[in-house]
C-alpha cells in the first residue's frame, strides 16, 4: 500500500490512517476490489487530500519470519565504534559496558575477533608510572619469595597420639635433621676443597725447592747427574690478560716503514715545502673535501693539531685509541697508541708538541712521547677526568689541569706525580678549562650552568657568571684577538664573553642556526679572526661571519654529529671535521 499525502498532515492523521488500513480482511478485500478499477481519492481531516493508489496483491504480501527480540539498547544510549580511539563525549559506565553489536566474518578464514587485534588474544599499549612499575615489580618478588618461603618452611615433628604421654602437639620441635644433613655436606665439600688446595701448594713448593738445589748442586758429569735426580716439568702458570689502561701495559705501534729518513729526520720535522704563513693573512671558505681518513673502530671524540707547524693531527676515539695523521704527503696514519680501555675524552698538547696528554673515562690520564709513542706517566685519582689541558707558559710546561666528575679541577705536577692545587667551587661536573688573560687566568664550564674565573694557582674563584636563563656550556673557545670567549650554549647558540675584568655577556651578538643540544661540540675560529665555525647534531659544519654573526655557509659533513672541527692555521682554506660515525673529513 502506498499513500501520497498532499498539504500539510500531523501524527494524528498518520494514526487514524494506520487504523483506517488495520481493518478486516473482508473489508480490506472489498476496498481492493473497488479500487483496483480506478484509484480513490479522499479528503484528510486537516484539509489534505489522500490517494490510494492500488498494487497487486502479490506484491504486497509481506511474510516475517524473524522473532521479535526485545532491544538490550536502552532509546537514549549512544553507540561506540570500538575501532576509533577517540571518544568526543563523556560516556556513561553501562554505555562502555555493552557487548560489541554487529555480526563477525563467518566466511573469513583469517578475520579475528573484534575483541582481539592479534592472532592469540589483544595487546594494548599503556602508560604507567616508573613509581607504580616498582611497586607492582617489588609486590611481585615478595609474593614469589613467600611462595617460596612457604615451600621452604620448616617441618615439625609428629605430635603424637593425644591419647599417650608422648603427645607433643602444638609444640613439638622443628625437624632439623635434613638442615644438618646439608650443612654436614656443605662443610665437608669445603674441607676437601680446602685440603686438596693445600695439597697443591706445598706439591708446588717442593718442586720449586728441588729444582734450585739440583741446579746449584749440579755435578760434572751430566750423565750422573740425569740417573741420580728424576727430571722435573714446570707447570706454566696462568697469565692474565691486562688491560691496556694498566700501568706499564701501554702499547704503541709505527705503521711506517722506517722511522727516519736519509737525513735523520723523524715524522717530527715539517715538511720542507710547507709555508708558515702568519695570522695576518685572509681566509677563505672551504668548498670540497679533499680526504677522508678512517681508522677508528668507534666514533672521533677530539682532535688536535700539532702545535706551531700543524703539519700532524692527533685523533682520539671512543675506541680507548689515540692515532696521528699526517697532513702533507701521503696522508696515512703514522702511529697508534693505546694505553686505555674506555673512550678519550680530551687531549691536549704541550708547546714543543713533543708530549701529550690523554683523559679517558677509564679515570686514567697519561702522558705520551709523540715521536717514539712510550707513555712517560700514569696519573688516576679514581675520577673521570673530562678535560685537561696544559698550562701554555713555558716555564709551567710541567702542570697540567684536569676537569672531573668530582665538581673539582685539579693541578697536577709532573715531577712529583701529585695534584698540588684543587679548585672546589662547581656543583657538578667540570665540562671545560680554558686560558685568557696572559695565561694569569683560566675559565671553567660546569654542568651546574655557570662559568668561574679563577686565578691560576689560587682556589677562590674570582667572576662567577651564573643567571636563571643560562644553559650549560660544554666548550669554550677565545677568539684569536683574545677580547672574547665564545661559549656553547646548550640551548642551540653560541654566546660572547668579553676577557676583561667584567666578563660581560654580549648580547648583541650571537650565533645561532645549528642544533648542539645535548652535545659538546667544538668551536673554532679562522686564523684571521673573521670567521666562527661548528658542528651541530646533524653532521652539519656551520660557517658564521665574526662582524655580522650571519650564516655563510652549511656543509653536510657526516653521517653522525660532527663533534670536532679545527681551521688549520697556515692553510687559509682548509677545515678539518671529526664525527661519532668514526671519519675525519679534510676540506678545502
Amino acid at each position: 500500500l502506498v499513500v501520497v499525502v498532499e498539504g500539510t498532515m500531523e501524527l494524528a492523521a498518520l494514526t487514524s490512517l494506520y487504523s483506517n488500513v488495520s481493518d478486516s480482511d473482508d473489508e480490506k478485500d472489498d476496498r481492493s476490489a473497488t479500487s483496483s478499477t480506478n484509484g480513490t481519492k479522499q479528503e484528510g481531516e486537516f484539509g489534505g487530500s489522500l490517494e490510494y493508489v492500488s498494487q497487486p496483491a502479490f506484491k504486497r504480501a509481506k511474510i516475517q519470519s524473524a522473532p521479535e527480540v526485545q532491544p538490550l539498547i536502552a532509546k537514549n544510549a549512544i553507540l561506540h565504534d570500538p575501532a576509533k580511539k577517540e571518544i568526543h563525549y563523556n560516556p556513561r559506565y553501562e554505555d562502555m559496558s555493552l557487548p560489541v553489536i554487529g555480526p563477525i566474518q563467518p566466511f573469513n578464514p583469517h578475520s579475528l575477533d573484534r575483541n582481539k587485534n592479534c592472532w592469540t588474544g589483544r595487546i594494548d599499549e599503556t602508560d604507567i608510572n616508573h613509581v607504580v612499575f616498582d611497586m607492582n615489580f617489588i609486590d611481585s618478588h615478595r609474593s614469589q619469595h613467600a611462595a617460596a618461603a612457604q615451600e621452604r618452611k620448616r617441618k615439625r615433628e609428629e605430635r603424637g597420639d593425644p591419647g599417650t604421654e608422648g603427645y607433643l602437639g602444638p609444640w613439638a620441635k622443628y625437624d632439623v635433621r635434613d638442615e644438618y644433613k646439608k650443612l654436614e655436606e656443605m662443610q665437608q665439600k669445603n674441607l676437601e676443597e680446602f685440603k686438596t688446595k693445600q695439597q697443591q701448594e706445598s706439591l708446588d713448593l717442593s718442586t720449586r725447592s728441588s729444582s734450585s738445589s739440583s741446579s746449584s748442586d749440579a755435578p760434572s758429569d751430566p750423565s750422573s747427574s740425569s740417573s741420580a735426580t728424576p727430571s722435573v716439568v714446570a707447570v706454566p702458570e696462568f697469565k692474565r690478560k691486562h688491560s691496556p689502561s694498566e700501568p706499564g701495559y701501554e702499547k704503541t705501534i709505527f705503521h711506517g716503514t722506517q722511522l727516519r729518513d736519509y737525513q735523520g729526520r723523524t715524522y717530527m720535522s715539517p715538511p720542507s715545502d710547507q709555508k708558515l704563513a702568519g695570522f695576518d693573512h685572509a681566509s677563505f671558505l672551504p668548498k670540497k673535501k679533499i680526504h677522508t681518513w678512517t681508522g677508528h673502530t668507534k666514533g672521533v671524540q677530539a682532535i688536535r693539531m700539532l702545535p706551531g707547524t700543524a703539519h700532524l693531527l692527533l685523533s682520539g676515539g671512543l675506541d680507548g685509541k689515540v692515532k696521528l695523521w699526517d697532513l702533507y704527503n701521503d696522508r696515512h696514519v703514522l702511529r697508534t697508541f693505546n694505553g686505555h680501555s674506555k673512550g678519550i675524552k680530551d687531549l691536549s698538547f704541550s708547546n714543543d708538541g713533543r708530549r701529550f696528554l690523554t683523559a679517558s673515562a677509564d679515570s686514567w690520564i697519561k702522558l705520551w712521547d709523540t715521536e717514539t709513542g712510550q707513555c712517560i706517566t700514569q696519573l688516576s685519582n679514581e675520577k673521570i677526568p673530562f678535560c685537561c689541558k696544559f698550562n701554555p707558559d713555558e716555564d709551567k710546561q710541567n702542570e697540567f689541569l684536569t676537569g672531573c666528575n668530582d665538581k673539582r679541577i685539579y693541578q697536577w705536577d709532573l715531577r712529583t706525580k701529585e695534584t698540588i692545587q684543587e679548585y672546589n667551587r662547581h656543583l657538578n661536573t667540570v665540562n671545560s678549562i680554558t686560558f685568557i688573560d696572559n695565561n694569569r687566568r683560566f675559565v671553567s664550564t660546569s654542568d651546574d650552568k655557570m662559568i668561574r674565573v679563577w686565578e691560576y694557582g689560587i682556589p677562590v674563584d674570582i667572576k662567577l657568571i651564573s643567571d636563571p636563563s643560562m644553559h650549560s656550556m660544554p666548550f669554550v673557545a677565545v677568539h684569536p684577538s683574545g677580547k672574547w670567549m665564545a661559549c656553547q650554549s646548550m640551548d642551540n647558540q653560541i654566546l660572547l664573553y668579553s676577557t676583561n675584568d667584567r666578563f660581560k655577556l654580549n648580547r648583541k651578538k650571537r650565533f645561532s642556526g645549528h642544533i648542539v643540544s645535548g652535545y659538546a661540540c667544538q668551536i673554532h675560529f679562522s686564523p684571521d679572526g673573521r670567521f666562527v665555525i661548528s658542528g651541530d647534531a646533524s653532521g652539519n659544519l656551520f660557517i658564521w661571519d665574526w662582524k655580522s654573526a650571519k650564516i655563510y655557509k652549511k656543509i653536510q659533513c657526516h653521517k653522525a654529529v660532527t663533534i670536532g672541527c679545527l681551521w688549520h692555521p697556515h692553510e687559509p682554506s682548509r677545515v678539518i671535521t671529526c664525527s661519532w660515525d668514526g671519519c675525519i673529513h679534510y676540506w678545502d
